[in-house]
């Protein structure tokens, strides 16, 4: 892990811990070791090699080398003068003054220094330094300070010193002196000796006395003390040369070695960080001390073997513990055994009972026994034979002991006076696993496929819960309300009311498979399942019980709190002790839980954002970073500094500018982000510690996501500007296009005005006139009454004539405006119009199949037509007229008279004033057709208006 042995730890103020090592310094963060790197232009230290670290209250990290001194402060290195010698000890005092001690130094300043401002002032032999050279370096309660060297220990304060020496050290040989010094609870000073790794040992300085300290566990004086540390709870530790750890604590002594898990057993050096941990530092590694929620008691505590079968608290306190190879008691905090050299009439200690008499009942191999008295009496059945391997055992109401045995079939055995007064075997296939009185009479049994049985007088009676076959129910207990829970491996039962309901993982439990349970004297249920220990609060174990359907809020005490579930093969496998301690037994060990010494960590974890990371490029984590543009990935390092449980620290984090939500990472310490716009960004992230204390302030990190130049502002506004000018482009285009379609209409509206104003003026207003004419002539001669009667005649056929007309031209206008017109109909009604005129012979024909015409192009050739054949039927004085309509690929409509004809000239241009003929040809060319007009003096005339079948016919048209 480190490239060189660890010699020094400390924690600076934003929570990092750092270990300074042979080979350079790592900074620390619970989970990841980083070794420090000095920022761009800044020096590495003279000397790789870290002898003490101290982390000062303005949150500077000061750092003593083999020749120098150096602070660390905001990323900024700080070194002070070279050729210091070893730096041994750095210390902060009362006043916030940072004072170092030091060895093999090049100059004759003293062995003690003080930082003021950018130099050290060092303190010798002329102020009363009593040493040359100083290797441990403390302050005492007052302001005193304490250093330790080859000499001894002495007390110094400018202007007065003192010497103190330990009887006999200066004719040790080979003594390298005091090496580690720490104040006492009582105002005494701990002094730790070495003399070349032969030992002197731990002695305790009071009131200028040495005392040596000697107990039945320790003889001090054989150690050979590397360093020393009081805690905050007042307990000291030794750290030795080739001995481990040793914690001295209200009298009693601790060991730990190599063989306990310890890194090795030369130990360096100690630090407490502010949680509480006690670190320490090796040649192989850092090694972690703390409290944990979850103790085990094995064979290093005392206990018989690594094969805890049941444990039994009893009313007086005690603890009983069947073990391979003895009965384990624990009474008082000390653990004893007997074993089978004290009377234990076995090996194999199973199951356990006391009795309300107080009397122990126990399984011992395959026998049933009492203990009373010191002495084991046995039980057997009437017959002489033994019970068997002992499973479980329960007390009824009336007193007897009913016992479960390991037997094919299971039976179950009433004990009454200590003797066997019934044999009761379960039916065919079904098998007990647990044993419970019952309030009312009787017991309860779990039993296979986890399942629950009754049994009271002689009869057996079975609830099925409806859980799996391969569920087992591991323990029972009967409620004074007549409740019955049950541990299964699908979670806690509860039988209620005639019901079955189940706390699984769906009411928020953090694992179903339980082994064991118990209620602590607050109605707190415990749980020891195979995730750990889980506490259910009264509170919400009280409001299942009434709403099986709820959700608990459940606290997980897992391996991290020393929890190291499993499941005993006998019962009980949890108990209460009188002071509200929880025992439970896990087939190895025996594991205690004290609710009422659960302390909560109530320190808030500082949260850093340590490194952002673009596209596989690490940047600086400083406010108002700027990425560059068209960056892809982005992830985000954070860490929280807990150290009590690193691994159940919990993240929240959100980017403000693109989550809307926070995100929960659970455990991880880092974000990815992909394909971020570009902008101004704020990450946010907040962490709790193991026991959900949140810092809700958190970290933050701004940054900026560049953008590209087509990402740009200007860009933005330059491609608004050009489309703001294309949609003005495109309106104008429109408005001209559209003006052009109206003007057309226009255009089309004006001639076709026009083309009825020719029609009235040749028509109806002419006739009109000729009428006006006739009555003015007959006005003139009204004495001549014949001659009146002929103009009143002539004047009656003008003006039918001119109604004729007039309604020929209304005709025109509205014959052909639908869609679904027959244009052969309305030529026909045109011939019909033409003989009313004049008497002529008339011939219609079409002689192929009509087709759907467009209604604005079949309009249009009806006024053409109907043109043709007014002209024909008013100026031809033709005998007779044909017409024809061909509906082949393009249409054709032919209008043919034998009249006198027309003049080539008028043929052409048209007749002056006149306007039949240039319409004609102006709808003809609207409407992309051709308009022939063949005549000759007395030959007739032929009018042909061809139009393609594209333009003219609606399917045609619709396919264009």
């Amino acid at each position: 892990m480190f490239a060189g042995s660890p010699n020094a730890i400390t924690q600076t103020t934003d929570g990092y811990l750092w270990i300074g090592t042979d080979a350079g310094l790592m900074r620390f963060d619970g989970v990841r070791f980083v070794p420090w790197a000095p920022a761009n232009g800044q020096h590495l230290f003279p000397s790789s090699s870290i002898y003490s670290l101290l982390g000062g209250s303005d949150g500077s990290l000061w750092i003593g080398t083999g020749s120098n001194l150096a602070r660390l402060k905001d990323g900024n290195l700080t070194n002070y003068a070279n050729g210091l010698g070893r730096i041994d000890s750095i210390i902060e005092d009362h006043r916030h003054a940072i004072w170092i001690a030091r060895t093999r130094s090049r100059d004759e300043g003293g062995p003690i220094c003080e930082v003021t401002g950018p130099r050290l002032h060092c303190y010798g032999k002329a102020d009363g330094v009593p040493i040359p050279y100083s290797n441990p370096l403390v302050e005492d309660g007052g302001g005193n300070l304490w250093i330790g060297a080859a000499e001894g220990a002495a007390s110094w304060r400018p202007g007065s010193s003192t010497l103190y020496v330990p009887k006999g050290l200066k004719t040790a040989k080979g003594l390298s002196g005091v090496t580690s010094l720490a104040t006492g609870a009582d105002g005494s000073m701990w002094v730790g000796i070495d003399r070349h790794g032969r030992g002197v040992g731990l002695q305790q300085l009071i009131h200028g006395r040495w005392k040596p300290f000697v107990t039945p566990e320790l003889d001090s004086s054989t150690l050979s003390v590397m360093s020393l540390l009081r805690d905050r709870e007042n307990a000291l530790w030794v750290a030795t040369l080739n001995n481990g750890i040793y914690r001295l604590h209200n009298g009693k002594v601790d060991r730990f070695g190599a063989v306990d898990g310890l890194s090795g057993n030369t130990v360096s050096g100690f630090y407490e960080d502010r949680e509480g941990n006690m670190w320490v530092a090796t040649p192989e590694g850092i090694d972690c001390f703390r409290n944990l929620r979850v103790v085990s008691f094995s064979p290093r505590e005392g206990l018989t073997d690594y094969s805890v079968e049941s444990v039994l608290a009893t009313r007086e306190g005690d603890v009983w513990i069947g073990n391979f190879g003895g009965l384990d008691l624990l009474r008082n905090n000390h653990l004893s055994s007997i074993r089978q050299r004290q009377g234990l009439p076995g090996v194999r200690v199973t199951s356990l009972l006391e009795d309300r008499a107080g009397r122990l009942w126990l399984g011992v191999d395959d026998k049933l026994e009492v203990y009373e008295d010191h002495a084991f009496h046995p039980i057997k059945r009437s017959d002489g034979s033994q019970m068997g391997a002992v499973f479980a055992m329960a007390e009824d109401r009336d007193g007897s002991i009913w016992v479960e045995g390991l037997t094919r079939p299971t039976q179950l055995l009433r004990i009454r006076d200590r003797q066997v007064s019934e044999e009761f075997t379960l039916p065919p296939g079904v098998g007990a696993g647990a044993l419970a009185p019952d309030p009312e009479g009787g017991f309860w049994l779990g039993i296979t496929g986890g399942d629950l049985a009754r049994y009271w007088n002689g009869r057996l009676e079975i609830f099925r819960s409806g859980a799996s076959a391969n569920s087992a129910v591991r323990q029972v207990s009967v409620e004074p309300d007549g409740t019955v829970l049950a541990a299964t491996s699908v979670g806690l039962l509860m039988w209620k009311d005639g019901k079955f309901h189940t706390l699984t993982a769906s009411n928020g439990l953090p694992c179903e498979g339980v082994f064991s349970f118990v209620l602590d004297s607050h109605g707190t249920l415990w749980l020891y399942t195979r995730c750990g220990v889980v506490e259910i609060a009264a509170v919400e174990f009280e409001r299942w019980r009434k709403t099986p359907d709820a959700r608990v809020n459940a606290r997980l005490y897992d391996f991290q709190d020393g929890a190291r579930p499993a499941m005993a093969s006998f019962h009980p496998r949890a108990s209460l002790t009188p002071d509200g301690r929880l025992w439970f037994a896990t087939s190895v060990v025996v594991q205690m839980v004290d609710p009422n010494n659960l302390a909560l960590n109530t320190i808030v974890p500082p949260v850093h954002v340590e490194e952002m990371i673009a596209d596989r490029t690490s940047y600086p984590v400083q406010q108002g970073l700027r990425l560059p543009p068209r960056t892809r990935q982005i992830e985000i390092d954070y860490t929280a500094l807990s150290f009590d449980a690193p691994k159940k620290v919990r993240f929240r984090y959100r980017l403000i500018g693109y989550d809307t939500d926070w995100q929960e990472p659970g455990a991880r310490r880092q974000a990815f982000y992909s394909d971020l716009r570009p902008g101004k960004y704020r990450f946010h992230v907040i962490a709790c510690n193991s026991d959900g204390l949140w810092n809700d302030v958190g970290a933050d990190l701004n940054f900026v996501v560049l953008p590209a130049w087509y990402q740009t502002r200007c860009f933005l506004l330059l491609s608004i500007a050009a489309g703001i000018c294309a949609v003005w482009i495109f309106y104008r285009l429109r408005v001209e296009q559209i003006a052009r379609a109206i003007g057309v209409r226009f255009d089309e509206r004006l001639a076709e005005r026009t083309r009825i104003a020719r029609d009235l003026h040749d028509t109806f207003l002419q006739t009109v006139q000729g009428s006006k004419l006739v009555a003015d002539d007959a006005l003139d001669e009204s004495s001549d009454l014949a001659r009146t009667r002929r103009a009143l005649g002539q004047l009656s056929v003008w003006l039918e004539q001119a109604t004729q007309e007039s309604r020929a031209a209304l005709n025109s206008l509205r014959t052909s405006t639908t869609e679904r017109n027959d244009l052969a109909e309305a030529f026909r009604r045109a011939l019909d119009d033409c003989r009313t005129l004049k008497s002529i012979a008339v011939t219609f024909s079409s002689p192929t199949p009509a087709k759907e015409m467009h209604p604005i192009v079949r309009d249009e050739v009806y006024r053409i037509g109907y043109e043709a054949i007014r002209n024909a039927c008013k100026h031809s004085e033709a005998s007779q007229l044909t017409v024809e309509l061909s509906y082949s690929q393009d249409f054709s409509v032919r209008i043919h008279d034998n009249g006198i004809g027309i003049d080539p000239a008028v043929a052409s241009v048209g007749k002056e004033g006149h306007f039949g003929l240039q319409g004609m040809r102006e709808r003809a060319s609207r409407i992309g057709g051709k308009l022939t007009i063949v005549s000759a003096p007395n030959s007739g005339t032929e009018v042909t208006l061809t139009v393609p079948g594209r333009i003219v016919f609606r399917r045609a048209h619709r396919s264009l």
